[in-house]
């Protein structure tokens, strides 16, 4: 069993940024892929970021590559996402999520999870 805690969503202005935490519960922890999801009214749940359960291997959607950067503290137990030159459009419930194994075919994909969070809401202004 895996819990999961997210933090660090806020309001910011468009342009701002904000690193998102997720402190995961467990002596297990190095041994999940981790991923990064949100949601926001009306949409489906959309894909964001993943790292390797070594933090070798990381993935992201083409919307926030180049802005976003997911990486993990074994130290800590938690697992973060750097939200940089944010958007309007990056306004959502922001979830993390775990999984056994890495695949990089199938990470974007929501119901491949086994434990998520709470989430966390981020809000963009313009």
């Amino acid at each position: 069993q895996v819990q999961l805690v997210e933090s660090g969503g806020g309001l910011v202005q468009a342009g701002g940024s904000l690193r998102l935490s997720c402190a995961a519960s467990g002596r297990t922890f190095s041994s999940y892929a981790m991923g990064w999801f949100r949601q926001s009214p009306g949409k489906e749940r959309e894909f964001v970021a993943a790292i390797s359960s070594g933090g070798v291997n990381s993935y992201y959607a083409d919307s926030v590559k180049g802005r976003f950067t997911i990486s993990r503290d074994y130290a800590k137990n938690t697992v973060y996402l750097q939200m940089n030159s944010l958007k309007p459009e990056d306004t959502a419930v922001y979830y993390c999520a775990s999984r056994a194994l890495w695949s990089r075919a199938t990470m974007s994909r929501w119901n491949e999870y086994d434990y998520w969070g709470q989430g966390t809401q981020v809000t963009v202004s313009s």
